[in-house]
C-alpha cells in the first residue's frame, strides 16, 4: 500500500482548521443558490473563483463566503456540511474547529440562535457520521478589543456544550498580543484552554507573548520559532504543541517553498507538532494531502505517519474515551494494513 492509500484510510484527528474557511466549492455553491448575486452559483464560475491564487484572493474568497452565511439555517448546514465532508473524504473522526461568531453576530445572527445551530450540527455529525466534533471560539484579531470582549462574553455566556478552547486568529501585524492578555485570563479562569495563532507572519517574539502573556498550551503555527533556538528548547521542554499546516504557510507566504518549512527543526528539537490543514478548500489543500506533505518531508513510514495521527490525538482537548477510543482505532488499522 502507498503512502497515500494509506494516509487517506488512516483515522485522524484534526486540530487546526476553520469553519468558514473549511467551506468546500459545493457548500459555497449552496449557499449562493440560496442567497444570489455576490458568488457565482454557476459550477464553472463558481470552481474558477474558487482556484487559489495568492493571499489576497484567499482573502477575498474568504469574505464572500462570510458574507453569504445570513441565517442560523446557513450556520447549520455548513457544520454539518463541513463535517460530513471531514468524515467522509479525510477519515477524520475529531475536530476542533475553530468558529468566529463575532463575524455571524455582525451579521445579524444573535449568538443564541449561532450557538444553537452549531450545537445542532455537532450532535447530528457525531449521529450521522461517528465524527466528534469540538469548538475553539477565536477572536478575530483585526477587530481589537471590541472583538475580543464580544468573543469571551459568547465563551462564558452563552457557552456551547462543545466549547474546549479560545483562540485569536487573524493578521499578527500590527496586533499585539499583550492586550488580549486578560481576555485569556479569563477564559482559561472558566477552564477553557487557550489556543492562539502566533509565530506565523511575526517574528518568534509573538510566540513568546502568546505562551508568557496569553498561557497558550498550543500554539496555531509557530513557524517564526525555528528562529530561536530558546524558544524551542521550551517547547520542547514544556510540551507546547505546534499545530503545523504545510501548505497554508506556502500559501500565506509565511514559508517560501516546503523544502524550506521548519516541520523538520521542529522535530529535530523535540517539539510536538500535529499535522493540520487550516482553510483546507481555499489553500486547494486536504488533510489527507497535508499528511503526504509532512510524510515526505519527515521522511515518514506508515508506522512513522500513524505517530503523527496519535500526536493529534494526545494533544486534542477530547474526552479520555474518545482519545482512546481514537489510538485504538488507529492501532487496529495499523495492524490491519501492517506490511
Amino acid at each position: 500500500m502507498s503512502i497515500a492509500a494509506f494516509i487517506a484510510g488512516l483515522p485522524k484527528a484534526e486540530l487546526h482548521v476553520h469553519h468558514v474557511g473549511s467551506a468546500s466549492e459545493r457548500i459555497v455553491r449552496e449557499l449562493a443558490e440560496r442567497h444570489p448575486g455576490t458568488v457565482p452559483a454557476d459550477p464553472d464560475e463558481l470552481r474558477k473563483f474558487y482556484e487559489f491564487r495568492d493571499f489576497g484572493h484567499f482573502i477575498e474568497v474568504y469574505l464572500a463566503v462570510v458574507d453569504l452565511i445570513r441565517t442560523p439555517e446557513d450556520v447549520r448546514m455548513l457544520t454539518y456540511e463541513v463535517a460530513r465532508e471531514m468524515a467522509t473524504e479525510q477519515h477524520v473522526r475529531y475536530a476542533e474547529l475553530t468558529c468566529t461568531p463575532y463575524t455571524s453576530v455582525l451579521r445579524g445572527i444573535s449568538i443564541q440562535a449561532y450557538t444553537e445551530a452549531i450545537e445542532d450540527a455537532r450532535v447530528a455529525a457525531e449521529r450521522d457520521f461517528g465524527l466528534v466534533l469540538r469548538w475553539i471560539y477565536d477572536i478575530p484579531g483585526e477587530s481589537g478589543i471590541p472583538a475580543a470582549d464580544a468573543t469571551l462574553d459568547y465563551a462564558l455566556n452563552h457557552r456551547p456544550e462543545g466549547l474546549v478552547g479560545f483562540g485569536l486568529g487573524g493578521p499578527e501585524i500590527g496586533v499585539p498580543r499583550p492586550q488580549f492578555e486578560p481576555h485569556f485570563t479569563a477564559a482559561r479562569g472558566a477552564g477553557l484552554k487557550s489556543v492562539p495563532h502566533a509565530g506565523e507572519t511575526t517574528g518568534p517574539e509573538t510566540v513568546w507573548d502568546a505562551i508568557n502573556l496569553l498561557g497558550a498550551e498550543r500554539i496555531g503555527h509557530g513557524t517564526s520559532s525555528a528562529q530561536d533556538p530558546a524558544l524551542l528548547a521550551h517547547l520542547a521542554e514544556t510540551g507546547i504543541v505546534l499545530e503545523v499546516c504545510p501548505s497554508s504557510n506556502i500559501a500565506t507566504r509565511a514559508v517560501a517553498t516546503l523544502a524550506e518549512h521548519p516541520i523538520v527543526a521542529f522535530r529535530d528539537a523535540g517539539v510536538t507538532i500535529t499535522v493540520n490543514s487550516d482553510d483546507p478548500p481555499m489553500f486547494g489543500t486536504t488533510l489527507n494531502r497535508e499528511y503526504e506533505i509532512a510524510a515526505d518531508l519527515l521522511g515518514l513510514d506508515q508506522a512513522g505517519v500513524a505517530d503523527l495521527s496519535r500526536a493529534a490525538v494526545r494533544a486534542s482537548y477530547a474526552p479520555e474515551d474518545v482519545k482512546a477510543g481514537l489510538i485504538g482505532e488507529i492501532d487496529g488499522y495499523v495492524a490491519a494494513n501492517r506490511l
